[in-house]
């Protein structure tokens, strides 16, 4: 599998097509409570991190905060330049490499936007590069999926199609990652093209640690984009937020 797996894929209009081609209603549910939640301050600054083609930058940005999104695809980014606006701003950048510092109120990392490098130190610059974003007392939230609850439920094979392309997808794991094949069937191409998605399993305790080493606390962890209670067996997802307590 190549190592930058990520920089084909999420660049494919075949990935928008298969995750993002959906109702911005959900988006907008979302950013609902997770703004019911935060309470930001008006006008807060804030960074999406791996924003893909803005659709939480959007969501935010509607609601008066002056918003930076940046991601690693030239087409997510320039699709999502379309949107930019005095209070919405987009850039590619990848998340490994240092951005602006000290400067926002909050960094988000949505939709399992992590744990696609090849080795635990890339993991660690992009925490570095989202703490150091932040300012003290700044608060981060990372979506990340449930390891566990991920292994009980796996679905390993199924098949889906959308607006004419079949999309063939193959689950499996081994100890220390999630693994995702998508074959795609486009009458318009002679051959099905292939991509396979490899994510690494992290752990609450993991990120708690991977935080604290960047000067990050965890402060609350919920188990859905409901914000129920986290339950390490039964929740779909990971939901933290995280406050920065040092430089």
């Amino acid at each position: 599998m190549p190592e930058s797996w990520f920089k084909d894929w999420f660049n494919s209009p075949y990935y928008h097509l298969l995750y993002f081609n959906r109702d911005d209603r959900e988006a907008a549910d979302f950013i609902d409570q997770l703004i019911h939640y935060l309470k930001p301050p008006a006008g807060a600054s804030m960074l999406d991190v791996a924003c893909g083609k803005g659709r939480h930058s959007v969501q935010l940005a509607s609601k008066g905060f002056d918003v930076t999104g940046i991601d690693l695809s030239d087409d997510s980014i320039n699709e999502a330049l379309l949107s930019q606006s005095e209070n919405l701003h987009f850039y590619r950048h990848d998340m490994r490499l240092p951005f602006w510092i000290n400067y926002f109120d909050y960094a988000f990392n949505f939709f399992t936007s992590f744990g696609y490098f090849r080795t635990r130190r890339e993991h660690d610059d992009a925490i570095r590069t989202i703490a150091q974003a932040i300012k003290v007392n700044g608060t981060f939230v990372m979506d990340f999926l449930n390891v566990h609850y991920a292994e009980d439920n796996l679905v390993h094979q199924s098949e889906t199609d959308i607006d004419g392309i079949n999309f063939i997808i193959t689950k499996w794991f081994d100890e220390t990652h999630f693994y995702k094949k998508i074959v795609v069937e486009d009458e318009t191409r002679q051959e099905p093209l292939i991509y396979t998605e490899r994510v690494a399993k992290f752990s609450l305790g993991d990120f708690t640690e991977m935080f604290a080493y960047q000067g990050l606390q965890i402060q609350e962890v919920f188990g859905d984009y409901s914000f129920s209670n986290y339950d390490v067996k039964k929740s779909p997802r990971m939901l933290m937020i995280a406050k920065k307590i040092k430089v």
